[in-house]
């Protein structure tokens, strides 16, 4: 296939997704990648989510092979890279989607849903890099994209563990981005805002036992641009910064978020 990405290779890390009316943000970004001409890894805890995402992309014509690995195992994370060379022979793009919304305040908040949280936002996105970058260093280039999330830019109690492992997502960027910046290698982040997706949208109304329509409007009226993004907004910046038109762009914290954090002086 022709394309931005022709003849690379995209790890999707949580390239399933959550059940919801939307599309969600690894999927987008399995199919944005191939569609450009990249073939996908597809890694997901759930088989099924990962298998049902490879066939979308092999129905536009793309390449794609699903991995099950939960990133919270070491091992796991370990053979991503491993099942990514025996799929495909090589490895351009890491790109890490998986993320959780754990707990609350703190005085609500128990020390395992703490934990749990920096597992999964954190120290497993840190492991699918110790694995991955070795390989991208060796080549001389490739790049890392690393799904953070607004709230990282912000404070705010109500979810502290989330806004704390996601502001330490950002300073891990920067600072693996001037570690492998000598190696060619790029490492940047993209922080999502309010965003019309199952995680979003569809698993908070159910968490909170509210309708759909409620909670996308109560999102949509809190941006300045009035309404929600999309996974596709998200997929096409992660399609730029995994692409040649980002060749000079490292260490960035992109926030695609309609104006959110201009609001809190982000």
């Amino acid at each position: 296939m022709s394309g931005k990405l022709a003849g690379r290779v995209a790890i999707v890390v949580g390239g399933g997704q959550t059940e919801g009316e939307t599309i969600g943000n690894g999927r987008a970004a399995c199919l944005t990648y191939a569609r450009e001409g990249a073939g996908v890894l597809v890694v997901d805890r759930d088989p099924a989510a990962a298998e049902q995402t490879v066939t979308l992309v092999r129905e536009q014509d793309g390449q794609a092979h699903p991995l099950q690995a939960d990133i919270t195992s070491e091992t796991d994370c370990r053979g991503i890279p491993e099942a990514a060379l025996a799929a495909f022979g090589r490895i351009d793009i890491l790109h890490n989607n998986v993320g959780i919304v754990p707990g609350g305040p703190t005085e609500q908040l128990t020390a395992q849903q703490w934990r749990t949280g920096f597992e999964v936002n954190l120290t497993g996105m840190w492991l699918t890099c110790k694995y991955v970058l070795p390989h991208l260093r060796a080549q001389g280039s490739g790049t890392v994209i690393n799904i953070s999330s607004m709230a990282g830019l912000m404070a705010g109690g109500e979810a502290i563990a989330y806004v704390t492992s996601k502001a330490a997502v950002n300073s891990m960027t920067r600072s693996l981005a001037l570690q492998y910046a000598p190696h060619g290698v790029r490492v940047n982040a993209i922080a999502p805002g309010m965003m019309d997706t199952p995680m979003g949208v569809d698993h908070l109304a159910r968490t909170i036992g509210a309708s759909r329509d409620e909670i996308a409007a109560q999102r949509a009226a809190a941006v300045p641009m009035g309404h929600q993004g999309t996974s596709w907004d998200v997929a096409n910046a992660a399609l730029f910064l995994a692409s040649d038109d980002a060749a000079y762009i490292t260490g960035v914290v992109l926030p695609i978020d309609g104006g959110y954090t201009l609001q809190t002086g982000s």
